[in-house]
């Protein structure tokens, strides 16, 4: 039982970690390189990555894939998911700066809520309630400091967060199905081909140096932002709620903010401190439910 409720916290917040420091990996991609043939090329990466995983494990474990036609129509409807997600994420992220488009991206801890609740009927604990709109507000106070104005950019994030949605509402239903790994190599491979085919129906071109620029872009969000922390979260997300599971994963923000004033220098204002205390206020408050039922059981 506890290490469930590791798996279902620990996890998240590890691949929030990662993704909060893969802000400014993506914003030097979209300097660079333009949005299909970024992901293309950050994609197969992490499909790479995983394979090589999944092999391994499959030698020193024996672990065979149960239902291969299962795990490729989850891999196929997760991966269009995410494929769409990070095309509007990563269009944005052009014009975008990375604190709004944190801000925008992490929306979905609003919009998974709503959608489970009216539309998938899953109940919800109580606390989810108070977390939510508490985190929305320590999210705006944290990543928004000049104002808000929606812009073109802005518009593409904000789509992207409903399509992020939908993302960890499909990883909820496939989960339970099909292995983890599995799922998240399968998952980059249709990420990969519809970013491929989407870079040629687009007419999208990409430089000897813009690859040569981009490597570490693309190593980095290949392999942890994507490959990793992305199997992370199915992993987390098993048997797990995902309205709790999507408030964790928008500790990515937080973590943004905090590796900027590690690694760049950047003073965090008492605004921002604040907005980061509402946001780990938020995350312990949906956490008592858990650990009331934990205790009963």
């Amino acid at each position: 039982m506890k290490s469930n409720w590791i798996r279902q916290n620990v996890l998240p917040v590890l691949a929030a970690m990662i993704w909060g420091s893969a802000f400014l990996a993506q914003r030097a991609g979209a300097e660079h390189m333009q949005p299909f043939a970024f992901n293309t090329a950050r994609s197969a990466t992490a499909f790479v990555f995983l394979l090589a995983l999944c092999l391994v494990r499959r030698r020193f474990r024996g672990s065979a894939v149960r239902s291969r036609r299962e795990l490729l129509k989850a891999g196929a409807c997760c991966g269009a998911a995410l494929a769409a997600a990070t095309w509007l994420q990563q269009a944005g992220m052009a014009t975008t700066d990375a604190g709004k488009a944190g801000f925008i991206t992490a929306l979905y801890i609003v919009i998974v809520p709503l959608v489970a609740k009216f539309f998938l009927k899953r109940k919800a604990p109580p606390s989810i309630w108070i977390s939510v709109p508490l985190a929305a507000v320590g999210l705006y106070l944290l990543s928004i400091t000049d104002g808000f104005t929606m812009e073109a950019g802005d518009a593409h994030i904000l789509i992207s967060a409903f399509v992020f949605s939908a993302q960890i509402l499909l990883i909820d239903h496939f989960s339970r199905r099909v292995d983890g790994v599995a799922l998240s190599c399968a998952q980059f491979l249709a990420i990969t081909a519809i970013s491929a085919l989407g870079a040629v129906v687009t007419g999208e071109t990409v430089s000897a140096e813009a690859l040569r620029v981009c490597l570490w872009a693309i190593l980095y969000t290949g392999i942890l932002s994507s490959g990793v922390a992305y199997t992370l979260q199915i992993l987390a997300q098993k048997d797990s709620n995902p309205m709790v599971v999507s408030l964790l994963l928008s500790l990515e923000a937080v973590f943004a903010a905090l590796f900027g004033a590690l690694f760049r220098h950047e003073r965090m204002t008492a605004r921002e401190l604040f907005g980061c205390a509402l946001m780990f206020a938020a995350v312990i408050i949906a956490q008592i439910p858990q650990k009331d039922a934990a205790e009963s059981a």
